[in-house]
């Protein structure tokens, strides 16, 4: 991958309003929107700027098949990747190119597909049910059979080597400082209310803190006494050079799903083959995700149990604020991709498209995305610890929805009205009984 840099600030700030631990597509998002408030904020990041899944995901950007509940912060994304303006003259480069969602992927898909369109009407999202001829229209070389596609005209996607990044400056030309290579070991309080932030080079002063630290956000909250339901699965993906003659929109189809980059190659993965490292908190939160597994429909994870249960199991869970932490231990989660899962979407994609064949494979890589048990993002206060904020979880939708969910979270640490429904987002929803 060729991450755009993003420098980092040479001193550490004494205060800030608000401090974010994360700079993923969160978490400068978050900073971009407080700083346009007027707000000062500095971002810690432990590694780079995008270092983990923010620049290791497909770069889609949908509200095709997101949870109901989850669609107006969708739309709401989806005008801000529009709108260069409102994200302070990032260059994201974000395209409407259309996601189809092919029909015959697993058993049911099309009436699953029916049913979501059926539900989000109320919207006024541009998706409809395509035919077989129009699905051909629009992929033009298709070779797979299918019945038709859930379609979306107005999704599209943005680049992830440089949509953090880009948003990450324009944070700090508002007036955010943007500190990377800084690991945030713990909070500090005075009166049970947060006070400031201790990080690996000192503390900082503020009334508020935002984690949004992605697949590090179960370890962190833990070690403050907050329990968060969060799992991390691995996704694997890579990249071609640039190939003529492939189609245009986005897709997901049997065993593969795509997306044409800027320069004319395509990042490609599987739809349906994370892989679920079984670790120590695979056991210690089973009741609340196995249910979800039982409920899911031909995309579940593959267990694997190896060498990451005993990386986790020795990593500690609690540390003194003067000592070295996790997260100064491993400053970018930087998994292998699975060679068996590549090799079978170069496989598939290619009996689907047979102008892949001429394909030059020339990147792979791999990512943690972090995982919820009903697959929403927390995007919320704590009310046991004032002053902490959290926004973390998006189960692998994160990229697509992080101007979205940063303006929300900026709403909520500032009081103000949010201009989406916060509450299928809220914390306390897996603590209900």
């Amino acid at each position: 991958m060729n991450l755009q840099a993003v420098r980092s600030d040479a001193k550490l700030p004494l205060r800030a309003d608000v401090a974010i631990i994360g700079g993923g597509i969160i978490g400068v998002s978050t900073a971009l929107f407080l700083a346009q408030k007027g707000v000062s904020v500095v971002l810690l990041e432990k590694g780079i700027i995008a270092g983990e899944q923010s620049s290791r995901n497909w770069g889609w950007c949908r509200a095709s098949m997101r949870d109901p509940a989850e669609v107006p912060l969708v739309m709401q994304s989806l005008r801000l990747w529009r709108d260069r303006e409102q994200l302070g003259g990032a260059d994201t480069g974000f395209r409407t190119t259309g996601i189809l969602f092919l029909n015959g992927r697993v058993r049911g898909d099309e009436q699953t597909h029916q049913e979501w369109l059926d539900q989000v009407r109320a919207h006024g999202l541009d998706s409809r049910m395509l035919s077989r001829a129009e699905v051909e229209a629009l992929l033009p070389g298709i070779r797979q059979t299918t019945p038709g596609a859930l379609y979306t005209a107005s999704d599209g996607g943005a680049e992830p080597e440089r949509a953090a990044p880009e948003i990450a400056e324009a944070a700090r030309r508002a007036g955010a400082a943007i500190v990377t290579s800084c690991a945030a070991r713990g909070l500090a309080r005075q009166a049970g209310r947060v006070s400031g932030v201790v990080t690996e080079h000192g503390e900082i002063g503020c009334g508020a803190v935002l984690v949004a630290a992605g697949a590090w956000s179960r370890l962190f909250c833990g070690s403050l006494g907050v329990d968060l339901p969060q799992l991390k699965v691995r996704g694997s993906v890579f990249r071609t050079a640039p190939l003529a003659g492939g189609p245009s929109a986005s897709a997901v189809g049997s065993g593969f799903g795509y997306r044409k980059r800027e320069d004319g190659g395509y990042t490609v993965s599987q739809s349906d083959a994370t892989i679920f490292d079984l670790v120590p908190d695979s056991f210690r939160l089973f009741s609340k995700f196995f249910p979800t597994y039982l409920r899911e429909k031909g995309e579940r994870p593959r267990l694997r149990f190896g060498q990451r249960f005993w990386e986790e199991w020795s990593t500690p869970r609690r540390w003194a604020l003067d000592a070295v932490s996790p997260f100064e231990r491993v400053r970018i989660l930087d998994p292998e991709p699975s060679p068996a899962v590549i090799k079978e979407a170069i496989v598939k994609l290619i009996s689907a498209y047979p102008v892949f064949k001429g394909m030059s494979v020339v990147a792979t890589w791999a990512g943690m995305i972090d995982v919820t048990p009903d697959a929403l993002p927390v995007i919320s206060a704590l009310d046991a610890a004032p002053g902490l904020f959290i926004a973390t979880g998006f189960s692998g939708h994160g990229f697509g929805i992080g101007p979205g969910a940063g303006k929300l979270a900026a709403e909520l640490i500032c009081g103000d009205r949010p201009s989406v429904d916060p509450h299928p987002f809220r914390y306390s929803r897996f603590f209900r009984n």
